[in-house]
């Protein structure tokens, strides 16, 4: 399908389970996701967000002042972030992760990881780059994560996180992916299906459509081959047209989201 989706076909749904159970499922509570990676390179940020995050803030205009801030979600070893504060000694960094580091090495000075589940954490500031690389697969409620993001942003801020269309599900199991993203380009997101990246540009207040059932830990392998998570979501009975204009196409019985400008 021309929006990287794919038809899934409707299986009974199985037992879903909430996020306090599903943070202590071996599926999202690993210790391999994002390890490794590193800032440039092959296994790097720079090679799976398609640019430089360092240049990326280098070039932004913070609304902090001049101290540019990156907030990376499900941040793993945090590795990328160590080497972000090297090159950019005056930036503020956050790195936020389910199992968090396993190494113990001092943090350099601007650096803050930190071992909390998303779902429960929020930040006491704006960001001008928000990442998540890969970690969505392993969240149940990511629309609800994505709504908080956007308003973690700075007015200018940059948020990417990759997303799978098809773990999204109706409660019937069946694919709920075309109306989902209808949604989030109505509330300014930008999906690229070749890269499976989802971007928003500009902090905001965002309302999705959706009620979340719960997650399914046993959904199987994704595309990028590793055990993933299926999310479950019904649509609300009532809502507001969304402010913003974007595809609505194949938005199917689902309403459009909201949004706002944040004070």
């Amino acid at each position: 399908m021309i929006d990287g989706t794919s038809r899934t076909t409707a299986q009974p749904p199985p037992r879903l389970i909430k996020d306090d159970e599903l943070t202590d499922h071996s599926v999202v509570a690993n210790s391999t996701m994002n390890r490794g990676r590193v800032l440039t390179g092959v296994n790097s940020y720079t090679r799976e967000l398609g640019f430089a995050p360092t240049e990326f803030l280098n070039g932004s205009d913070s609304d902090h002042g001049s101290v540019p801030s990156w907030l990376d979600l499900c941040s793993g070893e945090g590795l990328a972030l160590r080497e972000a504060a090297q090159r950019l000694p005056q930036a503020a960094l956050t790195g936020v992760d389910l199992v968090g580091p396993r190494l113990r090495t001092a943090l350099p000075d601007g650096l803050e990881l930190i071992t909390a589940d998303l779902g429960r954490w929020s930040p006491g500031r704006r960001y001008d780059l928000v990442t998540c690389v890969h970690g969505l697969h392993y969240i149940g409620d990511r629309l609800a994560l994505l709504e908080r993001a956007a308003s973690w942003l700075t007015g200018t801020g940059l948020l990417v996180a990759h997303l799978d269309p098809s773990t999204l599900r109706r409660p019937d199991g069946g694919d709920a992916s075309r109306p989902v993203l209808a949604a989030l380009r109505a509330a300014g997101f930008h999906y690229s299906a070749r890269h499976h990246r989802l971007s928003l540009r500009g902090g905001r207040r965002i309302a999705l459509p959706f009620t979340y059932l719960g997650a399914d830990p046993h959904a199987g392998p994704n595309y990028t081959g590793q055990p993933t998570v299926a999310s479950y979501y019904r649509p609300r009975s009532e809502s507001p047209r969304a402010e913003a204009t974007g595809d609505a196409e194949g938005r199917d019985d689902f309403p459009t989201a909201r949004q706002s400008p944040l004070p």
